[in-house]
């Protein structure tokens, strides 16, 4: 079968999913004012979908970490943070994979699926993780978006974090991955959808620490300096923990300005950043 059959035959199935559900979905809309309130202050669940860059590290990895495994720091004890981040996803494999289907198998009205892909969309060498820019972008529309909100939840789209690339004559952090972050915010804007803009955040804090202070965020450790990492290492895309920390601030930071009901239970932590933003 070729992809484009796939492709089409998994749209067919969305199509379905959102007439079925949606049905039921448009009670809600008719629900009394004071119903529609005590919704919108209910507890919910965030779950994430996305790549290595958020993913939950076990101790076996200390320090690494990803910035969904620290979200739930920075959010009330109202929320709750189901991070599904897997490392070597694109927004592609993960749904065929089925993993996109398992988060869909849970999430409820009142949820939300953060999704933040790109780092490997973009790896062309990989065909199982290569996703052309306007693939991505579809993908993200019909599979994440649309579909997510056929279940009452609501999709909010996270650009892909920064790497640590920048120009050494300015001393400037580059844009990673542009056409995907491209791609992320126009597919956020024309379906109308929530729109954390952590690749702009990201570059902002990360020009603030410098290109020698930026070592402390990401994995850039010594020999000996952990056990799990003895011979060191120099990595460029993944967080130490201080890393991912700063990483979910900024993700908190961003929701807290969305106007959701999610933004009020950001903690007051997550406002007040080392560098500021504005």
């Amino acid at each position: 079968m070729s992809r484009n059959v796939s492709v089409s035959s998994r749209r067919r199935f969305l199509v379905g999913a959102v007439g079925a559900v949606g049905g039921g979905g448009l009670g809600v809309l008719g629900l009394p004012g004071a119903a529609v309130a005590a919704a919108a202050a209910a507890t919910g669940t965030v779950y994430i979908a996305s790549d290595s860059t958020a993913q939950t590290y076990n101790s076996r990895y200390y320090p690494q970490a990803g910035w969904g495994q620290k979200l739930s720091s920075f959010l009330s004890s109202n929320i709750t943070v189901a991070n599904h981040a897997i490392g070597g996803r694109s927004s592609r494999s993960f749904i065929e994979q089925g993993r996109l289907a398992a988060i869909h198998q849970v999430i409820k009205a009142g949820d939300y699926l953060f999704v933040q892909f790109g780092h490997n969309d973009a790896t062309v060498s990989n065909p199982e993780r290569y996703t052309s820019p306007a693939d991505y972008k579809e993908y993200l529309r019909n599979d994440y978006i649309r579909a997510t909100r056929a279940r009452g939840a609501t999709p909010v789209v996270v650009t892909p974090v920064s790497r640590r690339s920048y120009n050494a004559s300015t001393g400037k952090f580059n844009v990673s991955f542009p056409a995907y972050v491209d791609a992320a915010k126009a597919v956020a804007r024309e379906e109308g959808a929530p729109l954390v803009d952590l690749a702009a955040a990201s570059r902002v804090y990360l020009d603030g620490v410098g290109i020698e202070g930026s070592k402390g965020i990401f994995l850039w450790l010594t020999a000996g300096q952990y056990p799990n990492f003895p011979n060191g290492v120099q990595d460029n895309t993944h967080f130490q923990e201080r890393g991912a920390v700063e990483m979910a601030r900024l993700v908190a930071r961003a929701v807290a300005g969305l106007g959701l009901p999610i933004s009020g239970e950001v903690v007051p932590g997550a406002r007040r950043g080392p560098v500021s933003l504005g």
